[in-house]
């Protein structure tokens, strides 16, 4: 490795080498920091090339005097140091000019500098100092909405169903919360990993989540549209049942054909003068956003959701022939536009449900690391996304492998030249209809680990953000959503990470099987209630971890071993596994929650609120006895990740209508009812 190649990979914020999760120091291959420079559009492949591009990176740093984005927290004047012979001046978002002498106003604004010769411009964020966070505390559950049917349901839960489990468990049960997974479009096509977490598009949701009767133009359908749409519901129906008796799957796909099936009969009947201003002003804000998704759908019918296959014209968003082909494709884009339009009425309905059964909070929604490489964002922002890379981690503790999610991911560079308004637009939209947000893997606002395409996780590296501008923009959406944030912040986390978040009001993840004196790599037994954070959500597991009966049972490793995930034998897994799950009950019962009448899980749970937690989840197949694992990371192939409903202890599934009989459910609620509606705060 050249002196010139480390230096090129320090200026565009790639790291030579890393610490593992074990304090180890590992360096980065040459042959990853080319590829990773290639991606960002810098050739490195010589050592000519590294020198060149080097000095050229040198010129242009030092002929500007700006940074790349300015952000000022509360008011504050940005401390710039511009050249004596310089001016400066800020447009503001909403119109008129101020100048750098006094406090801005909250918003994203442009500064722009003029010298003798030469004028800069940046964008400037100003943000408020801190999110504010939760003054109370607060208990709901967390699902992942395709397993949560309703006998109403066409096959899985849709959000209808998301409605009736707020409004019930905000009235009947006082929560104040229901935190989702992402509820993201996906690819078309077949699913053969129906990951939520890789969605073809994180601007807006998938249309398969719809309740399709509640759609208004629905009681209008009459002749051949109602025929096909009767049609669908009944195979719908049947396909629900099905489900519900424990004989199928959920199956993605099948709904989704379905539902645009009866979606498309339901599009041929015409607005109402009122309900076609109400398309016109959502498809007139989306703007631009709206019409290349649309377009995107639109062409993937046509020739497949592979945009990279598609003719060569069609893969560049702004080229001639993809405006040809959207005028040739206009009903069908419109089509694709009334989709997301009918799409964010459900769901703005759905928080409005939680928020008039008395929740505090209402919908949690769940923003996604990153998209599939082939789908509507990929094609749409390939400026702003890395080709031929991919997110994931570095080896560690909980995947000695390490991990590649298959997603491109931001450049920062192409942040930069955009002006961060793309991730600002996907905060945006996930915070419309929500009282919080849950950012998946929160530390991608500050560095991101880069896989080489075809290459393993271990061979991959960081690369950094300007983690004050992601911030920023963070901070400004959901100040104007008025929304709380909440970062998942497990795994590999680097020092001031968490400290920087929670100084801005952006509350972290604990999860009960982490939560160790020590860490979670030294584990010197179970760390303490009272030594847990504050500012946090806490749980006692999550959708990638077994359920909490699988866990206190040790069924979870016996699965494991039958899926050939284990690195050590059997026999020791057990041990360690009953080791561990021994090591929490003695903590109980230090505490004095165990002996518990009602059970481990119950006291598990009692120990959460032992905790300064704000914001305290239930995990919901917890509440129901449920001992499978909604997801194995890996096992696609394998086992039914993400196709199984919410069940009992005997792997029955539990409609939405029988959770308020579930003893489990009732007990689960009344050891949280003490919060927040009656006035516990932190």
């Amino acid at each position: 490795m050249t002196d010139a190649l480390r230096a090129l990979a320090r200026a565009h914020r790639i790291a030579t080498a890393y610490t593992t999760d074990r304090g180890q120091r590992v360096a980065v291959s040459p042959d990853t920091l080319v590829a990773v420079l290639a991606a960002c559009g810098v050739d490195a492949a010589t050592g000519a090339a590294a020198r060149a591009a080097l000095a050229a990176h040198r010129e242009r740093t030092a002929a500007r005097s700006l940074p790349d984005c300015v952000v000022v927290r509360g008011g504050a004047v940005p401390p710039l140091g511009l050249p004596g012979n310089a001016t400066a001046e800020v447009e503001l978002e909403g119109g008129g000019t101020a100048a750098l002498s006094g406090p801005l106003p909250v918003g994203r604004h442009t500064l722009h500098l003029t010298a003798p010769g030469r004028s800069e411009s940046a964008p400037l964020l100003a943000v408020p100092e801190r999110l504010p966070v939760p003054a109370a505390r607060h208990w709901g559950f967390l699902v992942q909405l395709y397993s949560v049917l309703s006998r109403r349901s066409w096959g899985m839960g849709d959000l209808g169903d998301l409605a009736e489990l707020a409004s019930w468990s905000g009235r009947a049960l006082g929560a104040d919360f229901v935190q989702l997974g992402p509820l993201h479009a996906m690819e078309p096509g077949p699913l053969p990993d129906p990951s939520p977490y890789r969605p073809g598009s994180r601007r807006y949701p998938d249309p398969m989540h719809l309740r399709v009767e509640a759609i208004p133009e629905y009681a209008y359908l009459a002749g051949e549209p109602r025929r096909v749409a009767d049609g669908c519901l009944a195979r719908a129906r049947a396909l629900n049942e099905g489900v519900l008796r424990g004989e199928l799957l959920i199956d993605r796909e099948t709904v989704r054909l379905l539902k645009h099936e009866a979606l498309r009969a339901v599009r041929r009947v015409p607005l109402s003068p009122g309900r076609a201003a109400a398309f016109a002003a959502f498809t007139a804000r989306e703007g631009q956003d709206l019409t290349d998704f649309a377009t995107w759908c639109a062409l993937a019918d046509v020739h497949g959701g592979a945009w990279r296959s598609w003719p060569a014209g069609l893969r560049d968003p702004r080229s001639p022939a993809v405006a040809r082909a959207r005028e040739e494709l206009a009903a069908e884009v419109d089509f694709h536009r009334w989709l997301a339009w009918i799409t964010d009425e459900q769901l703005a309905a759905a928080q409005r449900a939680a928020t008039d059964a008395g929740m505090e909070i209402g919908l949690i929604h769940d923003l996604a690391v990153g998209v599939a490489p082939e789908g509507a964002d990929a094609w749409a922002l390939q400026d702003c996304l890395a080709a031929g890379m991919s997110v994931g981690a570095p080896p560690d503790d909980f995947n000695p492998h390490g991990q590649d999610w298959g997603q491109p991911p931001w450049r920062p560079d192409g942040l930069v030249a955009s002006g961060y308004r793309p991730p600002a637009a996907l905060l945006r939209a996930g915070l419309r209809h929500a009282g919080a947000l849950r950012v998946d893997h929160v530390m991608g606002l500050f560095r991101l680990w880069w896989v080489p395409e075809g290459r393993p996780p271990s061979e991959g590296t960081y690369v950094r953000y300007d983690g004050e501008a992601m911030l920023g923009v963070l901070m400004l959406e959901a100040h104007r959503a008025g929304a709380a944030v909440i970062g998942e912040d497990l795994g590999t986390v680097e020092d001031g990470v968490r400290e920087s978040l929670a100084a801005r009001g952006v509350l972290g993840t604990s999860v009960q099987r982490f939560e160790y004196l020590g860490g979670s790599a030294g584990r010197h037994g179970p760390l303490p209630p009272e030594r847990w954070r504050r500012d946090c959500l806490a749980t006692l597991t999550t959708h990638d971890l077994p359920p909490t009966a699988a866990w206190l049972s040790g069924e979870h490793v016996a699965l494991r071993a039958r899926l050939d995930l284990l690195t050590r034998p059997e026999a020791e897994e057990k041990a360690a596994a009953t080791a561990e799950r021994d090591g929490w009950l003695a903590e109980l019962e230090r505490l004095g929650l165990l002996p518990d009448p009602e059970g481990e899980v119950l006291a598990l749970h009692r120990f959460l609120c032992r905790t300064p937690a704000r914001l305290l989840g239930v995990w919901l197949p917890d509440a129901t006895g449920d001992r499978r694992s909604q997801n194995i990371p890996g096992t696609s192939a394998v086992y039914p990740n993400w196709r199984l409903p919410v069940s009992d202890a005997q792997d029955r599934p539990v409609p939405l209508e029988d959770l308020p009989g579930q003893p489990l459910v009732a007990a689960v609620s009344r050891v949280f009812g003490h919060l927040s509606r009656q006035g516990e705060t932190t």
